[in-house]
């Protein structure tokens, strides 16, 4: 299973990106969020984040290996729980996600099904079955930015894993300490760190 891909970006198209890997060449198939992000780094070293599905009818005995790239674990994380949601898949929902994650995860969380219906292949029942099935998973996903930075070390506490997580969503240390400070300052307690993103979540929102 190939879970990384790291090389020079070669080509870009509206659905894939072309990797190239010494010798090789990968072509990776991108949602249309991920190309905008990959835009300007043609002719630069890039690492996606992927994972890898069959396509084909498997009765005809014609099936493909794809392979499928994002920027950051938590867009990937992102995309298989869509992917997971009864009549949606893989192929729509690589159709479908031509907003960034963050906008979304928002419309999930605030089960916003006219913006949801917006998005190519998805109508209203599609888009009430991912609110009913997601809706409590998206917090962490609402509050993602586009990069990914180093996460630090040898934190236990709400806060510090908070500020890890934050880390891990793409803030950067000064605006991941920033929040946490903003949050403790408040002097509320939290039992875990879904607790936390969620305060935050309903913070920023406000």
């Amino acid at each position: 299973m190939i879970t990384n891909i790291r090389g020079e970006l070669i080509e870009l198209n509206l659905t894939e990106a072309i990797i190239s890997v010494g010798a090789f060449d990968y072509e990776v198939f991108i949602p249309e969020f991920v190309r905008r992000q990959l835009q300007p780094l043609i002719g630069s070293e890039v690492s996606l984040k992927t994972i890898q599905y069959i396509e084909g009818n498997p009765q005809k005995g014609r099936l493909t290996p794809r392979m499928i790239g994002f920027m950051s674990h938590a867009e990937r994380e992102f995309f298989e729980l869509v992917c997971s949601v009864d009549g949606v898949g893989v192929k729509k929902t690589l159709r479908a996600m031509v907003r960034p994650v963050k906008e979304v995860a928002t419309a999930i969380e605030e089960k916003d099904i006219k913006q949801l219906t917006t998005l190519p292949g998805i109508g209203p029942a599609v888009a009430e079955r991912i609110v009913a099935k997601l809706r409590r998973k998206m917090t962490k996903f609402a509050l993602i930015v586009a990069k990914e930075f180093p996460a630090e070390e040898g934190r236990t506490d709400v806060f510090s894993e908070a500020y890890e997580a934050l880390l891990s969503l793409g803030y950067s240390s000064t605006e991941a300490r920033a929040k946490v400070e903003t949050i403790a300052a408040e002097g509320k307690k939290f039992k875990s760190i879904e607790e936390f993103l969620t305060a935050l979540y309903q913070q920023e929102r406000n």
